[in-house]
């Protein structure tokens, strides 16, 4: 979103301001037939999203999770406590805010 795009540019992403959505986009490996040592998407495993707001997401470092699985994107997690199970494996990179990808360079 313009929020976290900005934030790359700037740099300031130690921590990401609030109203920033990342998302990631999971696939299995493919081959193509006419390129076989090309690697492309294959099938959709599935969609997530981060949003950053401090006050609202105070006990997740101030991120709320969303996850959809497959190509049906069906809904993850029976309900909003899921949003622990993600935070604990984010708990791995605090130091960076809680985000596993570093941003690229964006001109």
């Amino acid at each position: 979103n313009p929020t976290a795009v900005e934030a790359a540019r700037q740099g300031r992403t130690q921590p990401w301001p609030d109203g920033a959505i990342l998302a990631k986009i999971a696939w299995k490996e493919a081959t193509l037939p006419e390129w076989p040592d090309a690697v492309v998407p294959g099938e959709l495993q599935h969609v997530e999203f981060m949003l950053k707001d401090s006050a609202k997401y105070s006990a997740t470092g101030g991120w709320g999770f969303a996850r959809w699985l497959g190509k049906e994107l069906a809904p993850y997690g029976k309900d909003a406590a899921f949003d622990q199970e993600c935070f604990q494996c984010h708990s791995a990179v605090k130091g960076r805010n809680f985000v596993f990808t570093r941003p690229m360079t964006i001109p």
